[in-house]
């Protein structure tokens, strides 16, 4: 499938993957609002200005749920830009598509997986990942990286926002809360596996009290 084909339909089954996929739509909005304390969208509006989107460029959202940073990614790519969002659960897709449609933007959202991604080598100009990678286990994170590397161009990067493996007593507890107790791995350990698949200047951030962690990474090939 290229680029430039038609939005996919929403009403076939979600993809085959060892990922945890998030079916429950309707719900994921207000629970994310939640757990981020009200600050869900200074949190997307954070994501975007990291990734230091151009006017023109093309972007891609992997596991982008109901769509709200790549919504927030397309008002700075602009008209001329060309923002794509997947994301494993078909309800996922049918909400962001919806928003945009809302919206009136020209976003095209896709069922699809980030160990497999649909995009031809060297496409796009950015990728982002917000609070997706915890879903998957280690090999998948790795697979998908791979995945992110070949699809970007060179000089191209990465922005990954995730939650972090918790240290600390309090983070463990709230961590727990928020349904992911058996967290081996978090952000903080996304630079090793960033370069191991060839990523290189990869910078890592804390914020969020230590639950979250910001990594950028860059394609160099």
């Amino acid at each position: 499938m290229s680029p430039t084909d038609s939005k996919m339909k929403t009403s076939e089954s979600a993809p085959e993957t060892r990922g945890q996929t998030i079916r429950w739509a309707h719900l994921y909005d207000p629970v994310v609002r939640l757990a981020l304390l009200g600050q869900d969208k200074a949190l997307r509006k954070t994501t975007a200005e990291m990734a230091q989107i151009k006017p023109g460029d093309r972007i891609l959202d992997v596991g982008c749920g109901t769509g709200d940073l790549t919504i927030a990614a397309k008002a700075w790519a602009g008209s001329t830009g060309k923002v794509f969002g997947i994301d494993a659960a078909p309800e996922m897709i049918e909400a962001a598509l919806a928003k945009a449609a809302r919206a009136g933007l020209n976003i095209e959202f896709r069922v699809g997986l980030i160990e497999s991604l649909p995009f031809p080598n060297d496409y796009f100009d950015v990728v982002l990942s917000s609070l997706m990678m915890h879903h998957l286990p280690d090999d998948l994170k790795r697979k998908g990286l791979t995945q992110i590397y070949r699809v970007l161009k060179p000089g191209g990067h990465l922005i990954v926002v995730d939650m972090n493996r918790p240290t600390a007593f309090p983070i463990k507890i709230l961590t727990a809360f928020l349904v992911h107790e058996k967290m081996d791995t978090g952000a903080q350990d996304l630079p090793a596996m960033m370069k191991e698949v060839g990523f290189s200047q990869i910078e890592s951030k804390n914020t969020w009290f230590g639950l979250l962690g910001f990594v950028r990474g860059e394609v160099h090939k």
